[in-house]
């Protein structure tokens, strides 16, 4: 028995005092309300309505059934409420992840437009690896993240893939900081800073491949994430590091020198990612902040490339 209409059919005939009227109210010929009535008195073994050819009269019974039944159909009609603004993206909690090497201006746009436009969902944010992020949706422990590619993206689904070139951080006293563009080869005798593999093994076994390919085979490779520790590296190390402008513009003069590189050859790769057949609309919400944050603050276009997004699985190769 669908008892939420039943109770809606018993609430209107106690309101109508009136079987036709009722009906017409609810849209239904009069009959099988009647019936509806009457299969909702068997199923509750009480009796709610006095029937005579001319009136029809609730019962005590009835009254004090009737005040419950008007509660439940508002707390049917909540219910209902709550799970469509659920769907439509409007409320919940979203478990979403960014990257590490995100700006601060970056993240701030994304928090700031995110709540603005959706302020009954809950945003729970993590700053995690590609790898952590990975794992975490394989999982169901993430519904949504920002990774890089090219990374193994077996069962997910993926938003627009946006490229940010990367240049290159010099010391300032470094020859190569005086050129307007720096050529790869131009940074032999350094070692190069990157982040950890673990983080993302195919981007940093990409990195290196195509400075190789660039006339750049770094003496060393030293790891590091944090700002100021791959600063002080580069200042005092004899080491330079590759990064996106937005995330040095605040540099000091006296600080590390940014400078682009060459024809471009280095870029990080980002997309939105989910497991597949989960997307619904608040993913869709935090997907276009995403995107959005990442164009208006980080300078992010549009991949148009043809290279793959996609791993062999147990590969760190990307096809």
């Amino acid at each position: 028995m669908d008892l939420v209409r039943h109770l809606e059919c018993f609430v209107t005939v106690a309101e109508e005092s009136h079987f036709g009227r009722a009906a017409a109210r609810l849209g239904m010929a009069q009959p099988p309300l009647s019936q509806r009535i009457q299969r909702l008195e068997r199923e509750l073994g009480v009796r709610l309505f006095e029937r005579t050819s001319r009136r029809v009269t609730i019962t005590e019974a009835g009254t004090l059934l009737l005040a419950e039944a008007r509660e439940l159909l508002a707390r049917s009609e909540a219910f209902l409420a709550t799970a469509r603004r659920i769907r439509d993206g409007e409320t919940g909690l979203l478990r979403a992840a960014l990257s590490p090497d995100l700006a601060g201006a970056t993240v701030a746009a994304l928090l700031a437009g995110f709540p603005r436009r959706h302020p009954g969902l809950e945003l729970e944010l993590h700053e995690l690896s590609t790898a952590q992020q990975l794992a975490k949706l394989a999982a169901h422990e993430l519904d949504v993240g920002l990774i890089h590619h090219p990374c193994d993206v077996t069962g997910l689904e993926l938003g627009p893939v946006l490229r940010r070139e990367l240049g290159v951080l010099l010391p300032p006293d470094a020859p190569a900081a005086r050129l307007a563009e720096v050529p790869l080869a131009s940074l032999t005798g350094y070692d190069l800073i990157l982040f950890p593999r673990a983080g993302a093994p195919a981007v940093y076994d990409d990195l290196l491949t195509t400075c190789a390919r660039g006339g750049y085979t770094p003496a060393a490779v030293r790891h590091g994430q944090g700002a100021s520790f791959v600063r002080g590296l580069v200042l005092s190390a004899g080491a330079v590091a590759f990064g996106p402008r937005d995330t040095h513009d605040d540099a000091q003069p006296t600080d590390v020198v940014w400078r682009p590189l060459a024809g471009a050859p280095l870029a990080l790769r980002h997309s939105v990612a989910w497991p597949r057949g989960r997307g619904d609309a608040a993913v869709g919400a935090f997907t276009d902040a995403a995107t959005h944050a990442l164009r208006t603050t980080a300078g992010a276009t549009p991949d148009v490339t043809t290279r793959p997004l996609h791993l062999r699985p147990a590969s760190e190769y990307w096809l």
